[in-house]
């Protein structure tokens, strides 16, 4: 059980830095020209999207961060 909580716990992590880098790089190629239907930038809208995914992996990750701790508390 342990092993596949690290597990987890990696891969999560590894969609943070995933989902990080990608808004990273729409922040940097930002052209304020493309406009969607809403008159909203396209890189801005990638942005926002990576944004709130982030932190849905982020607070997977701490959540089997925190299941790990009380299944290695409990042994």
């Amino acid at each position: 059980m342990t092993i596949v909580l690290v597990l987890l716990i990696i891969g999560g992590a590894g969609a943070v830095a995933f989902a990080l880098i990608r808004g990273l790089h729409a922040f940097a190629n930002m052209r304020p020209t493309e406009l969607d239907k809403d008159g909203i930038p396209q890189s801005l809208a990638l942005q926002n999207k990576m944004m709130f995914s982030r932190v849905k992996w982020q607070a997977i990750t701490v959540m089997l961060v925190v299941v790990l701790l009380l299944v290695a508390g409990s042994q």
